[in-house]
């Protein structure tokens, strides 16, 4: 293209573009002045260390082609990368202290070493010393007051010291006691422990119960039936009974009764039962086994006044001697054997023999059903050789099991319930 042949210029477009001189001059100067702003501070900060010479300002001088420093152009602006936050603050902390970077002093640094060592041996010396203080105290007070117990102790009586003793021991139990029912742990402890108590009460009374008839409170008898010469013919009333005077059982003889559970446990309400079942239902003057049974315990919601009468029954041994009052006649029996069997072992029952025999059967170990105990005596007085044949021919087994104790509350009550 020629020169002639240039295209001519707009008036509005060259307006235009001295209008943009103009506002790139004016940010180019606002940012010198933000400059300057700049260094004055960082000037500011410097003037605080003595060690560092402050740098001389040069004016900013300003021509018609904008803002200069030192009498030259500024440079064009360059693109920097920015400065990560650690190299700033590691760059301002090497301007700040110049040639006084921190020095480490081994002899300040032992000096303060040795400080916290013996800061610390200090307080651990204080701390074992105060506690090995209070031991001896403890020791010294229990000393002194050993030494007054002796010392009163010999100006006692024997009777003013032991009065002593139990007041002493009453207020440790109380002060005990006391700090026991303080503790939050005890309203839980106290309710599970009456929680057990209500169940072994009600579970295993029998066995409490037992023990005490059998033990601490016997059966008594009347001393008119303590028979001394078994062979003596005495006169005796209708009522059937049963006489044992070495453990003091004088109760009375349900004969009317079937040999099935329920009955057996009806007629022991009302004293000892006979237990009729073929093979050995025999009656006091018949040869054969009369067998009768009885309570050694029962809980104590099962009715009757005869619950414990078999609670010593353990204890009479061969050769001891009973007595059973039948249809006005009175006869005696010597133990033979013992014997402990399981409760469905009748055939322990229904053996063949020629002799006028009585087997007393109750359970055993006592407060339980677990097993049976058999006493088996025969009969001396009258002759056993007037006895007569059974009615019913005895036979090898019998389809039956032996009576036992009533059901606890918690046996009743799952049996309600079909468990």
């Amino acid at each position: 293209m020629q020169p002639n042949n240039r295209p001519s210029v707009h008036p509005y477009t060259r307006s235009r573009a001295a209008g943009a001189v103009s506002t790139a001059q004016r940010h180019a100067v606002s940012q010198a002045a933000v400059a300057d702003m700049t260094r004055g501070h960082i000037d500011q900060l410097y003037s605080q260390d003595p060690h560092h010479q402050m740098p001389v300002p040069q004016p900013a001088v300003t021509d018609n082609q904008g803002p200069t420093t030192s009498g030259s152009a500024l440079p064009p602006p360059q693109s920097t990368p920015t400065p990560q936050p650690e190299q700033q603050a590691a760059a301002i902390y090497d301007k700040t202290l110049g040639d006084k970077q921190p020095q480490v002093d081994p002899d300040a640094w032992k000096k303060y070493h040795s400080s916290w060592q013996n800061y610390y041996q200090q307080y651990f010396y204080r701390y074992y010393a105060g506690h090995m203080q209070q031991a001896q105290q403890i020791v010294s007070e229990k000393d002194a007051r050993l030494k007054e117990y002796e010392q009163k102790a010999s100006e006692q009586t024997p009777e003013e010291a032991l009065t002593d003793l139990r007041s002493k021991l009453r207020q440790t139990v109380q002060k005990k006691a006391t700090e026991v029912r303080k503790s939050r742990h005890f309203r839980p402890i106290f309710a599970a422990c009456m929680v057990m108590l209500v169940f072994a009460v009600l579970q295993y009374n029998s066995v409490a119960l037992a023990a005490y008839h059998a033990y601490i409170e016997p059966a008594g008898s009347d001393p008119t039936n303590l028979i001394v010469d078994p062979t003596e013919s005495i006169d005796v009333g209708p009522d059937p009974r049963l006489i044992i005077p070495k453990i003091g059982v004088d109760v009375p003889v349900v004969w009317n009764t079937k040999p099935d559970h329920d009955s057996q446990m009806k007629a022991m309400e009302k004293g000892v039962a006979w237990f009729g079942i073929p093979g050995a239902n025999s009656k006091p003057g018949q040869v054969g086994n009369t067998v009768l049974s009885g309570h050694s315990s029962n809980d104590w919601t099962e009715t009757g006044e005869h619950k414990f009468v078999f609670a010593r029954l353990d204890r009479l041994t061969v050769g001891d001697t009973f007595f059973i009052n039948y249809e006005g006649v009175r006869y005696a029996y010597t133990v033979t054997k013992k014997r402990i069997v399981m409760p469905d072992n009748v055939a322990s029952l229904t053996y063949k023999t020629d002799k006028p025999e009585v087997t007393l059967i109750t359970c055993t170990p006592l407060g339980t059903a677990d097993k049976r105990l058999l006493v088996t005596a025969e009969q001396i007085s009258p002759s056993p050789a007037e006895a007569k044949p059974s009615e019913v021919e005895p036979v090898e087994t019998a389809e039956a099991e032996m009576p036992g104790k009533g059901q606890t509350v918690f046996e009743k009550i799952g049996s309600a319930l079909g468990f």
